[in-house]
């Protein structure tokens, strides 16, 4: 009795831990389910159906620092970092006004009060130039981005490696509708 107890305990041990297929495994396995449309181009096309609700899958990519902007630029972009706020206190041109002047990016304070007209000022009055980006996410790290409002000051903000900052600092941009991006070589 004793020799065939610890056979038996093999046995069973091993029949438990068999793999085997077992049918609710094969019916996980099955291919997710598609929804097929036809696109602009008139091409048919297939998306998987995402069934799980998956919080920040969408992540946008750090900022680059390019190297035929005015390195100075970058330093803006941390000083304002460092003087922001938590929240917008509606002073985003003058914390981005004074950053540029303490980096020594501009040589004065720009004297215009809106922040939609900061774009002009910067390009007439400092050697700024517009660049050809519409995306604020693939504007280079301290480059300048303005944005209009039809009756409202307007919107100004500076690329940082991780989001934007003017009075406050945020990780997306703002949502109004940009003018343009701004940079110095």
């Amino acid at each position: 009795m004793r020799k065939i107890l610890p056979f038996t305990i093999i046995g069973l041990c091993c029949v438990a831990f068999c793999p085997r297929e077992a049918s609710a495994l094969s019916m996980s396995m099955s291919p997710k389910p598609k929804f097929g449309y036809t696109d602009a181009s008139g091409k048919r096309q297939l998306v998987q159906i995402i069934d799980k609700y998956q919080p920040k899958k969408i992540v946008h990519p750090f900022a680059k620092i390019d190297t035929n902007i005015d390195p100075k630029l970058c330093r803006a972009a941390t000083i304002a970092e460092e003087r922001a706020r938590a929240h917008s206190h509606s002073l985003c041109w003058r914390f981005v006004k004074e950053a540029l002047v303490a980096a020594g990016v501009v040589s004065s304070r720009p004297t215009t009060s809106l922040a939609k007209q900061a774009g002009q000022e910067l390009v007439s009055d400092y050697g700024f130039k517009k660049l050809a980006v519409a995306d604020p996410y693939a504007a280079p790290v301290g480059a300048v981005l303005v944005y209009g409002a039809s009756k409202a000051a307007g919107h100004v903000e500076i690329r940082t490696v991780d989001g934007f900052v003017s009075d406050f600092k945020s990780r997306v941009p703002s949502p109004r509708p940009l003018l343009g991006v701004y940079a110095k070589s």
